[in-house]
């Protein structure tokens, strides 16, 4: 498993009969986390100062409820970057904190290829990827079939105080988009795809993973350049494990691809590391002749 590294504003305090308490900079929230079947150490609504829970609804959903005000927006350090969270419907705050692990690793190969690089982010939700790839001097468009989520994202680039020259918001179906690019013949050297299970295109496309994810990779790999620097894909879907999600991306890259897949978690202050999902990667040997 890859551990997502170098948080000082967020930790996993503790974990239990489907719940997780976590710090959020001043803030401690509980949020339900199925893969948490384990009892809890002692009940983590015990704890004192909890700010607030997000309370799962018997007819599907949920909402937050609050033990104090709070102020509708907080912002969260990563290394050098900035993001503004909030507290969102179906229990999310902005960003998904184990997703260091792959910002790590982008940053390292941008910044080491020596060379300028094009980044496509599909799914983008609200930047933390682009802005990290960005961060490392990236050119990166970012898109997303969400409009308060790309405006988010490019919320969070200013506050990371980031140029944006060489940055592209965009809202759209990210599969109709991909279609776009090749007509337009852009080609990108990294790309980062971050599907949902199921979801709606700003024109209310319709998207499951299971049945999309083959075609939309098949559409990536032709949209890699000629010396292509990495694929990230990353899924919370359950039954899409690390296997699957590699021979996903076998079938669709070129021969030179090096594909990896692994959980990625987070450490807890317990002592636990708590899967949240997996990530396969490409990256390439050598170019093609």
């Amino acid at each position: 498993m890859i551990i997502a590294p170098d948080w000082t504003e967020y930790s996993v305090i503790a974990t239990g009969d489907g719940e997780k308490l976590e710090r959020w900079g001043k803030l401690t929230l509980l949020r339900p986390d199925p893969q948490i079947i384990w009892h809890a150490a002692k009940p983590l609504r015990s704890y004192e100062d909890i700010d607030a829970i997000y309370e799962r609804s018997a007819t599907g959903g949920g909402q937050w409820v609050y033990n104090k005000p709070i102020e509708p927006e907080f912002k969260l350090h990563w290394r050098e970057l900035t993001f503004s969270l909030k507290l969102m419907g179906f229990k999310h705050t902005g960003i998904f904190p184990e997703q260091a692990a792959n910002w790590d690793r982008m940053i390292k190969l941008i910044s080491q290829s020596e060379r300028k690089i094009n980044v496509l982010n599909l799914f983008g939700y609200t930047g933390a990827a682009s802005i990290a790839c960005k961060s490392a001097g990236a050119d990166v468009c970012h898109v997303d079939g969400a409009k308060a989520m790309v405006e988010r994202a490019g919320k969070n680039l200013k506050l990371s105080k980031l140029d944006k020259t060489g940055m592209r918001f965009i809202i759209d179906d990210c599969f109709k988009f991909c279609m776009k690019e090749l007509r337009r013949g852009n080609k990108y050297d990294a790309i980062i795809l971050d599907p949902p299970s199921f979801g709606r295109g700003p024109n209310g496309e319709k998207w499951k993973i299971e049945e999309g994810i083959s075609e939309l990779m098949e559409l990536v790999a032709k949209l890699l350049s000629d010396d292509p620097l990495f694929v990230c894909l990353n899924s919370y879907t359950t039954g899409l494990q690390p296997g699957v999600m590699a021979n996903v991306l076998k079938l669709a890259l070129p021969e030179n691809a090096i594909i990896t897949a692994d959980e990625i978690g987070l450490q807890t202050e317990e002592g636990l590391v708590l899967p949240q999902g997996c990530t396969a990667f490409a990256t390439f040997d050598k170019k093609i002749d």
